[in-house]
C-alpha cells in the first residue's frame, strides 16, 4: 500500500489560495482517473485508489501530521512509501521539486508530518509558489493573482504526472524525471 497525501486547509475561502496547491493536485488526480466521492476518515477525505491511498488531510495544514499518521498506521505504510504534496515558498511559482527525505523547510504542515512520523526520510513533492512578498501568511492563504491562476491547470497537470512517476518508478528514476522537466 502506498500513500499520497495532498496538503491545504479545509473551507471554501482557502479553495484556490497557494497553501492548498497539494488538494489541487490530489482533486485533479481524483477527477482525471475517475475516482468518485471521496471516503471521510484518518481526519480527512480520501480515496482508495488499486493500492493507493490518495488522502487530503481536514485538520489544517499545521496538523496535517494527525491525519497522516493514522492513515500510515492503519495501512502500516512505510515511510518510503509515502508521498506528501505541498506548496513550497522557496521554489518559483509553478517549479517542481521530488525529493526523497529532509527536512521540513519551516513549512508547518510538513513538520506536523514529520513529527507525527517521527521521521526525516518521508518523500516530498514540493510546488513552488514563489516567495512572499511580505507578509508570509497572507501570501500563502491569499488567493492567486489572474496571472498566476491561468497557470494552474497546466501547473497541476505536471505535479500530478511527477506524482504518477514516483508510483511507477523508483524514487531515484523519478526524480530524474521530474527534476529535470520541473
Amino acid at each position: 500500500m502506498r500513500l499520497i497525501a495532498g496538503l491545504g486547509n479545509p473551507g471554501e475561502q482557502y479553495a484556490f489560495t497557494r497553501h492548498n496547491m497539494g488538494w489541487l493536485c490530489a482533486d485533479f488526480i481524483a477527477v482525471n482517473n475517475n475516482l468518485g466521492k471521496p471516503r471521510q476518515n484518518f481526519h480527512g477525505e480520501f480515496w482508495k485508489w488499486n493500492d493507493v491511498i490518495l488522502l487530503k488531510p481536514l485538520t489544517f495544514m499545521n496538523s496535517s501530521g494527525i491525519s497522516v499518521s493514522e492513515a500510515v498506521n492503519f495501512y502500516k505504510i512505510d515511510l518510503s512509501d509515502i508521498l506528501i504534496v505541498y506548496d513550497d515558498m522557496a521554489l518559483p511559482f509553478g517549479k517542481l521539486r521530488l525529493r526523497a527525505q529532509g527536512s521540513a523547510g519551516g513549512h508547518n504542515g510538513l513538520i506536523s508530518i514529520l513529527g507525527a512520523l517521527g521521521d526525516l526520510h518521508v518523500p516530498r513533492l514540493r510546488i513552488g509558489i514563489g516567495k512572499a512578498p511580505s507578509s508570509m501568511i497572507n501570501y500563502v492563504l491569499g488567493h492567486f493573482p489572474p496571472e498566476e491562476r491561468d497557470k494552474l491547470p497546466e501547473i497541476i497537470s505536471r505535479a500530478s504526472e511527477a506524482v504518477i512517476a514516483w508510483l511507477t518508478h523508483d524514487i531515484q528514476r523519478a526524480m530524474t524525471i521530474v527534476n529535470a522537466g520541473a
